[in-house]
């Protein structure tokens, strides 16, 4: 599993001119999944996330976790995040999960940052056309693969 992870200060995705998720000060996380990503590579990368330091304490120095802060988080699945482009200019999407295994995985780890923030987060629609818009607090992103836990 891949994820960019992104401190905003607001984020809304939306479908066909409807808002389906938004938050205010949190985390947008996109997520792209592999068709070997594990039940245990979904926990460890929401304990992660919900675990991160990323957010300024009374001094200015990032100390807070999104849990610390109250913060909210939307997710939006993003298969492009295992685009190939080794060859020509047209990337290949082969390395990213096929719907089928994609979609469960992306409902489970839905659940377990949850499960990891105690309240529910905000999510797009899986294979839906977003728009996604966001304010960049920071900026501050950072870019986590399930692949690289060492």
């Amino acid at each position: 599993m891949r994820i960019v992870i992104q401190r905003v200060s607001q984020a809304a995705v939306e479908i066909e001119g409807n808002v389906k998720g938004q938050v205010g000060l949190g985390l947008l996380l996109l997520a792209g999944f592999a068709a070997d990503d594990t039940e245990e590579d979904l926990k460890w990368l929401a304990g992660k996330v919900a675990g991160l330091r990323i957010f300024s304490d009374a001094e200015g120095k990032m100390n807070l976790s999104v849990k610390d802060v109250d913060g909210d988080v939307l997710v939006i699945s993003q298969f492009t995040l295992y685009a190939s482009t080794k060859k020509g200019n047209r990337p290949s999407y082969i390395n990213a999960a096929p719907p089928a295994v994609s979609v469960p995985l992306y409902e489970r780890f839905v659940e377990l940052m949850e499960d990891a923030l105690g309240k529910p987060v905000q999510t797009g629609e899986f294979g839906a056309d977003m728009k996604v818009s966001l304010l960049n607090d920071g900026p501050v992103t950072i870019v986590m693969d399930t692949k690289n836990k060492e």
